[in-house]
């Protein structure tokens, strides 16, 4: 990154009173903090693979001001992003579930909502994770070099005319697909004066809506300590599916299970688009999310 044309830039756009910081340095994204005389602003500069970021931050903002961060300035061809305050990450609050139940219907509404945009989207290369693409992309994911055991493989590989009627079945169920942030965790959903915003759109796709909550139950899981049958996973199933309309229950269940290797694909994607170096460190949580794919092949 030009570091001297990226503070030019902020500086066209807001006051900085301090020095500008680099607070998060990775292969997929930079992200500065910028001072400001009454708060903060943060700088983001998206790397090739996720570069339809800002564009797709600015387009959720004009629709959704109340339920994502407020866009002060972006810059498409340079895939800049900047962002004003959100508050505190969730995170911060021991990720309680609580704060799940009350943000989940106001991301569904969003979801509902964009299914109008769903071509604009994908004009702007938000990545295309339709359920009726991913079988092909199952198999390819294959044909790649992956974290796991020969016979870990052997096991994703048997799996994969099961995973394709899996997808079958979901496309029958009838629901729209959408915008799919796939990275809904604590680190991204924030509060500031009771307001809950979403953040951090660089990891979505259009995919089945349901599937967004794949990372959610994930770290509620290994943060909270939440076993798979704790009541609050069926409460905030019917939170997140209020908006939606009765009767999609099993769908719900289906879209977990078709996600969660969805998301071993989207995984990939952003594998594939890191420097060799970078790999063995990406590749500690990639094994996680691939092993816990590999489980569901048991059931």
């Amino acid at each position: 990154m030009d570091s001297a044309a990226a503070e030019d830039w902020i500086r066209a756009h807001v006051e900085p009173v301090g020095a500008i910081e680099a607070v998060h340095v990775r292969p997929w994204a930079t992200v500065l903090r910028v001072p400001l005389a009454d708060g903060v602003a943060w700088f983001k500069q998206c790397a090739p693979v996720q570069a339809f970021e800002p564009r797709l931050t600015a387009e959720l903002f004009a629709r959704w001001p109340d339920r994502v961060a407020e866009v002060l300035a972006y810059d498409e061809e340079r895939a800049w992003l900047l962002l004003g305050d959100a508050g505190t990450p969730i995170r911060t609050l021991g990720n309680p579930p609580e704060k799940w139940l009350a943000v989940l219907p106001l991301y569904a509404e969003l979801q509902r909502g964009e299914t109008a945009h769903i071509l604009q989207h994908l004009i702007h290369r938000v990545p295309d994770l339709r359920v009726a693409t991913l079988p092909a992309r199952y198999r390819d994911l294959l044909h790649h070099d992956l974290p796991l055991a020969s016979d870990e493989i052997g096991r994703l590989r048997s799996y994969a005319p099961r995973f394709a009627e899996l997808c079958d079945e979901l496309t029958e169920c009838g629901v729209p697909e959408t915008l799919q942030h796939d990275d809904l965790h604590m680190g991204n959903v924030y509060e500031q004066a009771g307001r809950l915003r979403l953040l951090d759109w660089g990891d979505a796709s259009i995919s089945h809506p349901f599937a967004s909550l794949v990372v959610t139950f994930r770290f509620l899981e290994e943060i909270n300590n939440l076993r798979p049958t704790d009541p609050w996973f069926m409460r905030l199933r019917d939170a997140y599916l209020e908006p939606w309309g009765k009767g999609f229950s099993e769908a719900f269940m289906l879209a977990i299970r078709v996600g969660t290797f969805a998301h071993t694909v989207a995984w990939a994607r952003q594998r594939n688009a890191l420097p060799l170096n970078a790999r063995p460190d990406f590749d500690v949580g990639y094994a996680v999310v691939l092993r816990r794919a590999i489980a569901l092949t048991f059931e």
